[in-house]
């Protein structure tokens, strides 16, 4: 008798019974509610989101203080020669925009590595203690070491960020998986804590000046010669691209990812150190901006699905034209003055995190 015939196939065939194991029950689960199909075609998003930041360049470059004129750009080509216009672009408005891509970049791509990582959709960078710890490391290394090199000054940050996500890991680590709301709550009070030991040491030592230019990001002091180190936030993100597939596999869950041969601990400590190396970055140069990791990979997520493959460019591009479109609302709604953008952020991400958690949950 064939072992697929009717009767065999009867008697392999699971009694509904008997209770399901909960390695079965997780696993059905993780399979059917985190990796999504997309609900919208990804290249149609991708081109969509594309369009969409190309036109908020434009407008960036266009917005500022200072007289600007497109034309005076066109007759600097034509005569092959340098003049007010085109100084102005060189110097201030194309490192600006630069620098804003890659930091909405970086902070959206950082966010959903961390979230894929800890298994929570209500964390990223700010909620772990990686931004607070990041500064609380570039201010003892500016108080100890004041001459001390911009990659010096990174480097302790780094490991500050890598140190503070550590000691979270090991205090949610008890943390029973179906109290997800748990872990945003702890990071809250944990970045808390490190913020407040960072801003007494700040006022003992008459810093708090230095330090609230690290707590509030903004882009109005970047120029050509300050912004470079965020391409290294670049190079970080096409990392994630490349051992995207590992992190999915990691997200579903450390059953899935032992059966088809990841090592879940390396990859989670490569992951760590990635967000750890961006979110240091991103405070060295410009400040910590919110919200980006939280609300972004989220509202990518609910588009196209939890596979990071085909979810990053969008989750880039997104994040690239919601820091721009904030610059652009920071630099219009008081000109000539200009309000932070960690500010303008943080009302809107704030208004678009109530959204996603009162929504009706996306179709599975």
């Amino acid at each position: 008798m064939s072992l697929f015939s009717h009767r065999a196939r009867a008697r392999l065939k699971p009694n509904a019974s008997l209770p399901v194991s909960n390695w079965q029950g997780s696993a059905s689960h993780t399979l059917g509610s985190k990796y999504r199909r997309a609900a919208i075609p990804p290249w149609l998003i991708n081109t969509a989101s594309l369009i969409i930041m190309g036109l908020l360049v434009l407008l960036s470059l266009s917005i500022g203080v200072a007289d600007f004129s497109w034309s005076g750009i066109l007759q600097s080509i034509i005569s092959h020669s340098a003049n007010s216009d085109s100084s102005l672009l060189l110097v201030s408005r194309i490192p600006r925009t630069v620098a804003i891509i890659l930091t909405g970049i970086a902070m959206a791509v950082a966010g959903m590595i961390i979230q894929v990582v800890l298994k929570n959709r209500f964390v990223e960078p700010s909620m772990v203690g990686a931004t607070q710890s990041a500064a609380l490391g570039l201010l003892v290394v500016s108080l100890l070491f004041p001459a001390s090199a911009l990659i010096v000054k990174m480097s302790v940050a780094t490991i500050a960020a890598m140190l503070g996500m550590m000691l979270f890991m090991l205090l949610i680590h008890r943390i029973p998986p179906t109290d997800f709301l748990m872990v945003p709550l702890i990071g809250i009070v944990f970045g808390g804590i490190i913020e407040a030991v960072t801003t007494f040491i700040a006022y003992q030592t008459e810093s708090l000046q230095m330090l609230s230019v690290w707590q509030f990001g903004d882009f109005s002091g970047v120029l050509a010669g300050r912004y470079e180190l965020l391409w290294l936030t670049g190079a970080l993100c096409v990392l994630a691209y490349i051992i995207a597939d590992k992190l999915t596999i990691v997200g579903l869950g450390d059953n899935i990812a032992l059966n088809l041969g990841i090592s879940k601990r390396q990859v989670t400590w490569i992951g760590v150190g990635m967000v750890a190396m961006m979110s240091a970055v991103v405070v060295v140069t410009v400040g910590m901006i919110p919200f980006i990791g939280l609300v972004v990979p989220n509202i990518v997520s609910r588009l196209m699905g939890d596979k990071l493959r085909r979810s990053l460019p969008a989750v880039a591009l997104l994040g690239a034209s919601a820091v721009l479109l904030c610059d652009i609302i920071g630099r219009s709604i008081r000109y000539p003055f200009e309000v932070p953008v960690a500010t303008v952020f943080g009302v809107v991400g704030t208004v678009l995190f109530l959204w996603l958690l009162l929504r009706a949950p996306a179709e599975q």
